[in-house]
């Protein structure tokens, strides 16, 4: 029988954010289990000095850059973790939420926090995501309720009774985006386009300013994209180019329909006839928004 356990842990101070980890991680590491702790890096201070010689058996990843877009922590960090424990328990921390994290960045964090039940039901793992009470706001805090089925206070574990099923909560994080700039750059394409368009993304990314790397995952990221609009949105679609300070944005609008939320956020598997191309898109950019309706769907990526 699978296990999968997914705890929030409520935590005000340094003192309480280490009763509620280090147990957690000397347990696995007692058990035999590989243990994951990706969480940003001055939480990754405090948890390798309390535990000693103990840290040298875990893996830690700073989460403020391994998970700068909400969208690859599931493709990127946990299943590429459990993946290498070839279907053995893990533990993991992973603390995905932060004071600042941007309004932009936030229901990408809440849709991922809530996707993870989904994602990780069938396997054996415990994931145990902090959450610092002192600094995030009674909202987020009351988000994580409804994400994890468990919350840890303290020394006190207790069922979520706001815990809602996952693809609920992540509609409703489906929000629409912040409009545009007037004078962003905007280009309809379709198959015969494609090569044009790509150098316009090319073009005005290097024009932005972008390092070489940059602009060649951007470009690849958004061909991605529109590959996607003319394979599956009437052959058609709608970029649109603009900065915002050093940052490049595109944003592809197209009259396809994103039905499932886990697009882009795991490995579709080898039968899949989709759902490499977004995640790609997830593992390239430093963040990804995604707005779908009825009557068609925009997705924003930001690099820089």
């Amino acid at each position: 029988m699978v296990d999968f356990v997914h705890e929030a842990l409520l935590y005000r101070d340094a003192e309480q954010f280490l009763t509620g980890t280090v147990p957690f991680v000397r347990d696995g590491l007692a058990a035999g289990q590989p243990v994951l702790v990706a969480v940003p890096q001055p939480n990754i201070d405090l948890l390798r000095d309390a535990l000693a010689a103990d840290a040298d058996h875990v893996e830690f990843l700073d989460m403020r850059t391994a998970g700068r877009n909400p969208g690859r922590i599931i493709p990127g960090v946990l299943t590429t973790f459990t993946d290498t424990a070839r279907g053995d328990p893990v533990r993991i921390v992973g603390e995905p939420v932060w004071a600042d994290r941007t309004e932009l960045e936030y229901p990408a964090c809440v849709q991922h926090e809530a996707l993870i039940n989904t994602a990780f039901e069938d396997r054996p793992a415990w994931i145990l995501c902090p959450y610092d009470a002192s600094s995030l706001t009674p909202d987020v805090l009351g988000d994580a309720e409804t994400t994890h089925p468990v919350v840890l206070e303290g020394t006190r574990r207790r069922p979520s009774h706001a815990y809602r099923e996952p693809f609920l909560t992540a509609e409703d994080f489906n929000l629409p985006l912040p409009p545009p700039p007037s004078d962003a750059v905007a280009r309809r394409f379709d198959l015969d386009t494609l090569v044009e368009m790509r150098q316009l993304v090319a073009s005005y990314a290097v024009e932005a300013g972008l390092t070489p790397n940059q602009v060649e995952d951007l470009v690849l990221a958004v061909n991605e994209l529109a590959t996607n609009s003319v394979v599956h949105a009437n052959g058609r679609g709608t970029l649109l180019l603009w900065r915002e300070g050093p940052t490049v944005v595109c944003e592809v609008r197209d009259r396809g329909r994103f039905a499932d939320p886990m697009v882009g956020r795991g490995n579709p598997g080898p039968h899949a006839r989709g759902g490499f191309g977004v995640m790609l898109v997830n593992l390239l950019c430093d963040l990804v928004r995604l707005h779908s309706r009825s009557d068609g769907t925009t997705i924003r990526v930001y690099m820089g």
